[in-house]
């Protein structure tokens, strides 16, 4: 305990984690560790929501990311979130968001803190965070993210410390904690690489302003990593071919520039793609840090990753974690608000992929919405990433749902990502390079290459008839969402679904 709490007075504030949720009360607005089910504090949110049952309260609540542990579930289900932003992935809260009892705020990842820092949206009164050790001048260590973590523990009134034992004390030092100055006087943010380091290793924050420390000792949830299939091995094929060219025709070396991929099976698959590449000497400056990450430093294919958390599958943490030596003097973790910010990303130049629901045949991307209405997860940092890089990709299977869905429709029934933001979309079918193109040209490209053979036919001639009714982006505005209709009334986006019910 004296390496995790260093400062002697400080150990007199070890309570319990019921003790130190009693800190936080209804109404409150609360900032909690965690980005992409990694480094949240696990104990505190647990005994909030057990006393809800006993004495309901609402809170507003704002992390990094998606929380772990089923966190946002137990809270949810315990109904103590009254507002969540800026970004989740639980099934049961997300059915909380869409029937109206938890207003989710969606934002870039980038913004949360901004916000904050100028009071445009309301303060954090407690900030929860999770730590591998306490500073003797009350720095915290965090543990596998920084997310939002080091804004929050600064901006609020009070801090709880949750100091997990279970993460190694070789996680000191990985981190990079630096926090831009107030507008307008705010100089550059001095990273001009993805190995940069410009902050401090903790969060500096006066030790009269820790509230209360809880002692824990649990391992980060394990994502999900689903090995390659057909379809994905397709897609990261495709992009694979394209990048050879781009390196063929001069826009890029064989080291390309910084890799940026978003979360979930897909983007993990599509970075698997890298190994059987010939680029090498590769570097990342992203979000999250996944299996793909480390599989691409053991085969001498990555340089250098920085990011925001390490987000690994049960396997590759215990692999990992038990040789992190080997791994640490190529990774950095920081603020998502350096991680993602627009004026980095577009300094190194990054090549951002990430994952759309569905894109239409002008490039714009749903990455949120079911069905034009039904949150999903949230935008995420795709934005951030997609705006300012200087490739912006978008992946996604063809199909869904066996067929039911395609994954291409003459119009998005929800825009996260405008066609002005995207540069490539990649379906397991091919490839479209839309950079310099005009809407209809695009449109081409898109049904040319990118859409199921079983939907093809049915957009063409949904785009030649569009196109005889004229305008420089043709719909058949009837017609433009047909097909999410077809789909919520018969199953099916298939016209032919409507004509077999009646």
């Amino acid at each position: 305990m004296d390496n995790r709490v260093r400062d002697r007075k400080l150990r007199d504030k070890i309570v319990s984690a019921e003790e130190a949720a009693n800190l936080i009360h209804d109404g409150m607005v609360v900032g909690m560790s965690g980005f992409t089910r990694a480094g949240e504090a696990m104990a505190v949110p647990l005994a909030l929501a057990e006393r809800a049952k006993k004495e309901p309260f609402r809170i507003t609540l704002m992390t990094g990311a998606s929380l772990g542990n089923d966190l946002d579930k137990t809270l949810a289900e315990a109904h103590v979130l009254s507002r969540r932003m800026p970004f989740q992935v639980d099934p049961v809260l997300r059915s909380e968001i869409n029937a109206g009892e938890v207003m989710f705020t969606d934002q870039h990842l980038s913004q949360t803190v901004e916000l904050l820092r100028t009071r445009q949206i309301p303060p954090v009164q407690v900030a929860v965070i999770e730590a591998v050790a306490v500073l003797e001048h009350g720095g915290i260590v965090p543990t596998t993210s920084v997310g939002n973590s080091a804004s929050f523990a600064i901006l609020a009134d009070k801090v709880i410390v949750e100091v997990n034992l279970h993460h190694p004390e070789t996680l000191i030092g990985l981190h990079d904690v630096f926090i831009p100055a107030q507008r307008p006087s705010r100089t550059p943010i001095p990273v001009v690489a993805p190995e940069s380091r410009v902050g401090l290793p903790y969060i500096p924050i006066p030790p009269e302003k820790i509230a209360a420390i809880v002692i824990t000792d649990k391992q980060d949830s394990e994502a999900k990593v689903q090995p390659p299939d057909a379809e994905t091995r397709a897609i990261a094929g495709h992009l694979m071919e394209f990048l050879k060219h781009e390196v063929k025709q001069g826009r890029l070396t064989n080291s390309l520039l910084p890799l940026q991929a978003g979360i979930g099976a897909i983007a993990n698959a599509v970075m698997n793609g890298f190994l059987d590449s010939p680029f090498e000497n590769l570097k990342m400056y992203s979000e999250v840090l996944q299996d793909s990450t480390f599989e691409l430093f053991d085969a001498g294919k990555l340089a250098f990753a920085s990011g925001s958390s390490i987000t690994l599958s049960n396997a590759m943490y215990k692999k990992v974690f038990a040789d992190l030596d080997r791994y640490k003097s190529r990774l950095i973790l920081r603020p998502q608000e350096v991680s993602n910010h627009p004026e980095v990303v577009r300094r190194l130049g990054t090549i951002g992929i990430n994952t759309a629901l569905e894109f239409d045949i002008y490039g714009n991307i749903n990455s949120t919405h079911v069905g034009g209405t039904h949150m999903m997860n949230g935008i995420g940092g795709s934005g951030d990433f997609a705006r300012n890089g200087f490739l912006s990709v978008f992946v996604t299977k063809s199909l869904a749902k066996g067929g039911a869905i395609s994954s291409v429709v003459p119009m998005v029934s929800h825009v996260d990502h405008t066609e002005h933001d995207v540069s490539v979309v990649v379906t397991d079918v091919g490839l479209a390079d839309l950079r310099g193109l005009a809407p209809r040209e695009r449109a081409r490209q898109i049904i040319d290459h990118c859409v199921h053979p079983i939907y093809r036919e049915k957009l063409n001639d949904y785009f030649e008839r569009a196109c005889h009714r004229g305008g420089h982006t043709p719909h058949v505005m009837e017609e433009a969402f047909s097909w999410h209709t077809n789909l919520k009334q018969y199953g099916s986006m298939m016209p032919e679904a409507r004509a077999a019910a009646e």
